[in-house]
């Protein structure tokens, strides 16, 4: 087996590695047999856990800010396919309260959708007070896939430039902040990516036939990201570009930059107290009957 065989296997292994939830690495870490770590591999991911356990304390005292202050947030993940995107949301959202903050990641338009104003189906996903609302792609599918792949007119292409900055505008006078990421890889690290979805049973489902289009289309997708930033990168609502082909390291970078986006602080809470419970004499629990319980299997 050839060197460059071998790493690829290695990177493969630890892309795969990576999808496991935070915890569950750590767990395993002691254990792994596979794919041994280097003690500089090693010391690098447990400084990740840690800044990464850290980061989401902080969003937990941001989410209790956003509520004590009404205050609303569209966070904007926009980016190539592979990118890291779900990943980084994966991680702000996961200590989070889901009534909080929430993720839109809206499908293709149907029929009537198709129909309407374009912005329509996004607007009734916006937040209200006291909300967070993280977009998985959002209205900007117009500037990058629909453009690409001819979903959209010369005529709706451009109506969505002259709209967009207006659009975003009008959110924030309406009191929402606006946070707009492009998380940027390169190319070598999109086609090691696509590789690992096809070679993992667990990932599969994320590659889609446009998706594989897509990768054909690198060029053609670069200049319409680069006209969307040309175009759609206001004072009021700008463009933060990521660069994510280190995925640890662009959660990292993500989180802080959006923690330092929020003039947040601590929000006072009472210390919580467990009540006692109440206890009656003639309460008798039933026993639960035996054909509706799950088998114990494990």
């Amino acid at each position: 087996m050839s060197d460059d065989t071998t790493e690829m296997i290695r990177r493969l292994h630890r892309d795969l590695i990576d999808s496991y939830d935070e915890e569950l690495e750590i767990e395993l870490d002691d254990r792994r047999d596979a794919a041994p770590m280097t003690d500089d591999e090693r010391i690098a991911r447990s400084a990740y856990f840690r800044e990464l356990f850290r980061l989401q304390g902080e969003l937990v005292k941001l989410q209790d800010w956003v509520v004590a202050h009404g205050h609303k947030m569209v966070i904007l993940f926009e980016g190539r396919d592979a990118a890291g995107k779900g990943g980084v949301i994966k991680r702000i959202t996961q200590r989070l309260n889901p009534r909080v903050c929430r993720v839109s990641a809206l499908p293709a338009p149907n029929d009537r959708e198709r129909t309407q104003w374009y912005f329509q189906r996004y607007v009734a996903h916006l937040p209200a007070a006291g909300e967070m609302v993280l977009f998985d792609r959002s209205w900007y599918n117009r500037a990058g896939v629909e453009r690409v792949m001819g979903f959209c007119s010369d005529e709706q292409y451009e109506e969505f430039f002259r709209t967009a900055p207006e659009f975003e505008k009008m959110l924030i006078r309406s009191g929402v902040q606006v946070i707009k990421y492009w998380f940027s890889i390169s190319d070598e690290e999109q086609e090691m990516r696509f590789l690992s979805r096809i070679h993992d049973p667990l990932k599969q489902w994320k590659l889609s036939p446009m998706d594989l289009e897509s990768r054909r289309r690198w060029e053609q997708y670069t200049v319409a990201k680069e006209t969307m930033f040309e175009r759609t990168h206001t004072p009021e609502a700008p463009w933060w570009v990521v660069e994510a082909d280190d995925k640890k390291r662009a959660r990292l970078n993500c989180i802080q930059h959006l923690l330092n986006q929020v003039p947040y602080s601590e929000i006072f809470h009472p210390e919580i107290v467990l009540p006692e419970r109440e206890r009656s004499e003639d309460y008798n629990r039933r026993p639960v009957p035996k054909e509706i319980l799950v088998p114990s299997l494990y």
